[in-house]
This record gives structure tokens, C-alpha cells and sequence, in this order.
């Protein structure tokens, strides 16, 4: 591990807290040290993906930010990419435009995407036909028109890979990318959701590929844990079985230099993973 280097920056998803107001959520996340934040814009008051952004209100929402010192690594822009209702992906995709034309006055240029299911109920619960081809055909389809919104904006679109999604491996993270064709697709590494059930055993040697594949287009790092294989990790960073010894020196030597984002945790274990984090960067 690169020692040498100053310490990975701690963030957290803001909607990990449940405050009434936004100057309360910042104040909250500024009260733990933190310091980044991967954003959403429900704890603006907004919904996450809206169909219209007042540039004011993003222009605000910016200010905010700035009076505490805190940096909006990137923010969400999730909808499920592969519905099997093409007017449902269709839907997003407007809405995505719409964050995307709002991220300079929001004061960012990553937006976070999920690749999607075709369950129709939960964009991360995992189904069957996401293995079919014509799933495969609606992914590459929506994930051009993100390129292509992206590169109007001059934004970045990251997907995190997730066993419950479309892509749920590096391997199809890497195929993504490289169909796709644009420099503005990047991916979100979150070490505890890219193990197949029966994987866990082989920890080491499926991170270290997951880093040898993706270590190039990594845009930003979560940070959260896992207690068994074959789901997402919903454990908070720390209290599960996930080698953050290995997962942290690998993010290091991928050259990323980014926000660990803490999620999947409540507001009382903050301080605990924050510690942890803190112990080991």
C-alpha cells in the first residue's frame, strides 16, 4: 500500500440522515468531520430524480455545500436502466438529462447510475431475465443515451456492478464500458457487491480482478460491508467480512484519490465506521 500518499478523503450518502431540513443534514454530516458527500436530492426536498430542477434551488443547494466546506463528490441519479416497460426507462432517461443539466450549478460532475433489473418493483433485486440477452440489448441502448447525455453536459456516469443487477460482475462491468465507447461511463467500486453465491472463499482473488479490470474507470468508492455471498453487502463498513485491509490498499494502488463513501448504515453507527475507516487509511 502507497503510505506515502495523504489518507483517502471519509464521505457519506446523504440520505442516511433523517433530518426536516437540508441545513440540518449538512450540519449533521459537518458534526462527524465529514466532509464529502455522494447527494441526493431528497434531503433538498426534491425527489431524487425530478422532472424539472429550479436552477436557483441548485444554485442554493451549491451554497450550502460551500458554506460548511463540503464537497458533493457526485450526486444520484439511480432508475433502473433495464425495466422491462420501456416507458419506465424512457422516463429516467428524460430525468437524467435533467440532473445532468443541473450538476454545474449543483457544483458536480458525476452522477451515480444503477444498471437495473428486470424486477419491477426494487431496481436492486435480482431476476432471471437479467441474464437474457434482450437485457443485455436495453442496457447498451440506455447506457449510450446516458453517454450521450453526458457528454452534453460535460458530466461522468458511474454504475456500480451488483450481483442483484444486470451487471453483476467486473467482467460485464468491463464489457459495458468498452461496448459503450465513451470516456464519460465510469464505474462506482463498492467491494462488498460483486460476490456470486459460493464466491466468498475467494475473496483476494475476486477483488484483485474486479481492480485489474476497473482500476482505470473507477470514479467513485463506497464504503459499506457484507455478511454472506450471493446479495449486496448491507452491513455497515467494518462489521462484516469484507477485507478492507485488501479493498483499501487496492483503491490505493488503482491510483484513485476520490471520497470513500459511507452508506448502508444509520446515523448512530456513523461514528463507529468512521473510526474504522480513519484506523486504516
Amino acid at each position: 500500500m502507497q503510505t506515502s500518499l495523504p489518507a483517502l478523503p471519509i464521505g457519506i450518502l446523504t440520505n442516511t440522515f433523517q433530518q426536516d431540513s437540508l441545513a440540518s443534514v449538512l450540519e449533521a454530516i459537518a458534526s462527524h468531520g465529514l466532509l464529502h458527500v455522494q447527494f441526493d436530492l431528497n434531503c433538498a426536498g426534491l425527489p431524487s430524480m425530478p422532472d424539472a430542477i429550479d436552477l436557483s434551488v441548485a444554485q442554493a443547494i451549491a451554497a450550502a455545500l460551500a458554506q460548511r466546506d463540503i464537497t458533493m463528490s457526485a450526486v444520484s441519479g439511480t432508475f433502473n436502466m433495464i425495466h422491462p416497460d420501456a416507458r419506465e426507462r424512457e422516463t429516467g432517461l428524460r430525468r437524467l438529462d435533467t440532473l445532468a443539466g443541473a450538476c454545474k450549478q449543483l457544483g458536480t460532475d458525476v452522477i451515480t447510475l444503477c444498471s437495473g433489473t428486470r424486477d419491477t418493483t426494487s431496481m436492486w433485486r435480482r431476476h432471471p431475465d437479467n441474464d437474457k440477452l434482450d437485457a443485455w440489448h436495453d442496457l447498451l441502448a440506455s447506457m449510450a443515451r446516458a453517454a450521450e447525455i453526458a457528454e452534453r453536459h460535460g458530466v461522468t456516469m458511474a454504475f456500480e456492478p451488483e450481483v442483484n443487477n444486470v451487471v453483476d460482475s467486473a467482467q460485464k462491468a468491463r464489457r459495458l464500458i468498452d461496448e459503450v465507447g465513451s470516456s464519460r461511463i465510469k464505474v462506482v467500486m463498492d467491494g462488498a457487491n460483486i460476490f456470486h453465491a459460493g464466491e466468498l472463499p475467494r475473496m483476494r482473488d475476486i477483488l484483485k480482478e474486479a481492480f485489474d479490470l476497473l482500476g482505470d474507470d473507477i470514479a467513485l468508492a463506497h464504503a459499506k460491508d457484507l455478511d454472506r455471498d450471493g446479495d449486496a453487502g448491507h452491513l455497515p463498513a467494518g462489521q462484516g467480512k469484507l477485507d478492507y485491509a485488501l479493498y483499501l490498499g487496492l483503491l490505493r494502488q488503482s491510483g484513485y484519490a476520490g471520497a470513500i463513501i459511507l452508506h448502508g448504515l444509520s446515523e448512530a453507527q456513523i461514528g463507529g465506521c468512521v473510526d474504522f475507516l480513519r484506523s486504516r487509511l
